[in-house]
């Protein structure tokens, strides 16, 4: 019994060594992507403030986007979401909305406000999608195109858009998403800049719970009234001005945000469009881009522009977060699983050696070796197998660091666009950015450890986001 039990203390005690040194690599990875990502945002916010010789509509080189908007049951924000795309600032656009076989009134909605109208459509025959039942055209502006299609998920309404749109780029946007009317013109500039090479770019995603909208515009910026959506306006700050930023600094961007992203239409229809079977298609399409661009070894890009802004609702309940969050870590272990032969191999450059690798040992394994942590690491120290001095270096390399990063990502925001620019809402965040790890950053380790278990299960539901609308549009 004697040598069990020690046994089992020398094995709590190499576990917590363990766990210690593996967040303080993690902590160093991240420090290096932080200061990567300042660097690259003081070359964007140069850039942005430079005005250039040339009025912006004067330029025949804009290339035309076809903004597709897979909507299921999005009857609360569709209008204001397709209002938004339709008085986009740029040249050549059109917006094709993909009705899903919603059961509630979307569709009912988009005929009232814009006027459908059915056409003949010639719709291809290889198209990745479920069954397209018909195409509509408005009659109040011919920008905006309607699919109503059996329901197949988000891929297969975004395959049908795809190849329905004649555009050279197409713009993927969640039906939730309310768009900055110049968002188009600085998501493009990627293209503009390597048209031969650009293949992908992605901007900054906002929350717009409790922000005011107006004729499809955020009139009004303000921060969540309530606790849990403004944790997730920390998060996504954080998520976009530091760890996406550093990943460019580096050509290793390998998601774009399914709610806004740009994209080279002929090559995503070489790779066969969105996968059916995949319920994060944002983080899958770009590795699969990486893959198959490499594969055929061309040179290519994959940006991140940080001026573009789209905002989009979060959930507000912890109910509805939790089953978000569960789906997106099933769908990161799906994809990283899936292209596991990339994973420290030299055929795919620094993406396979280095940005992959850190992915999964910080965004995979991270959350569940965190969450055995913040159980085994006290544990150990109770019976003695482990000094405290381990106990609260593990916590002040995840709860305190975490804080430091959170600040560091509001630092970014004050510095560089200033969308939150009030002195009280700079404080709102920087109390966000210490609440969100003493409980809330607890509570995301348990949902990881219940987003794997569904995963090795075999759960694949998508589950419903459950939509209030935007604060100020019509009733």
């Amino acid at each position: 019994m004697h040598t069990i039990t020690h046994a089992v203390l020398m094995g709590l005690a190499g576990f917590g060594v363990f766990v210690v040194g593996y967040y303080a690599l993690i902590s160093v990875g991240y420090l290096f992507l932080h200061v990567l990502a300042l660097f690259e945002l003081r070359e964007d916010v140069k850039e942005s403030r430079w005005d250039p010789p040339f009025r912006k509509f004067s330029s025949p080189f804009y290339p035309g986007i076809g903004i597709v908007v897979p909507a299921y049951n999005e009857e609360a924000t569709i209008v204001e979401s397709v209002r938004s795309m339709l008085s986009l600032n740029y040249p050549e656009t059109e917006v094709v909305v993909v009705n899903d076989g919603s059961t509630d009134a979307t569709l009912d909605r988009l005929r009232e406000q814009f006027d459908l109208e059915a056409i003949d459509a010639e719709i291809p025959f290889d198209v990745p999608a479920e069954e397209i039942h018909g195409v509509y055209r408005s009659t109040t502006d011919e920008k905006l195109l309607v699919v109503d299609k059996d329901n197949g998920g988000k891929s297969d309404a975004l395959n049908a858009g795809i190849w329905l749109t004649d555009m050279p780029l197409f713009c993927a946007v969640d039906a939730d998403t309310i768009i900055d009317r110049d968002a188009l013109l600085q998501i493009v500039t990627p293209f503009l800049k390597e048209p031969t090479t650009a293949v992908a770019s992605g901007g900054v995603i906002r929350v717009a719970n409790d922000c005011t909208v107006e004729d499809g515009i955020v009139t009004d910026v303000s921060l969540p009234k309530t606790g849990l959506p403004g944790l997730q306006v920390m998060e996504y700050l954080r998520a976009f001005y530091s760890g996406r930023l550093g990943l460019n600094r580096i050509n290793g961007l390998i998601l774009i945000s399914g709610a806004f992203g740009l994209f080279q239409t002929e090559t995503v229809r070489e790779i066969g469009g969105y996968r059916h079977d995949t319920i994060t298609e944002d983080f899958d399409i770009v590795v699969r881009l990486h893959k198959h661009l490499t594969e055929q070894d061309r040179e290519y890009t994959v940006d991140f522009v940080p001026e573009p802004v789209a905002w989009t609702e979060v959930p507000s309940s912890r109910r509805v977060l939790s089953r978000q969050r569960r789906r997106w870590y099933r769908g990161m272990m799906e994809t990283v699983v899936t292209n596991r032969k990339m994973l420290f191999n030299r055929a795919y450059g620094r993406v396979g050696t280095v940005v992959m690798p850190f992915f999964v040992a910080a965004e995979t394994l991270g959350p569940l070796i965190e969450g055995l942590g913040y159980v085994v690491l006290p544990v150990a120290w109770y019976f003695g197998a482990l000094d405290v001095t381990f106990v609260l270096m593990f916590f002040l390399l995840t709860t305190g660091y975490g804080v430091f990063l959170s600040w560091f990502g509001v630092f970014s925001e004050v510095w560089s666009f200033n969308r939150y620019d009030s002195p009280w809402q700079v404080l709102r965040l920087l109390w966000y950015g210490v609440l969100e790890n003493f409980g809330y950053r607890q509570w995301k380790t348990i949902v990881a450890w219940r987003g794997l278990i569904e995963y090795l299960r075999g759960v694949e539901t998508w589950g419903v986001m459950e939509r209030s609308g935007f604060a100020g549009e019509e009733e």
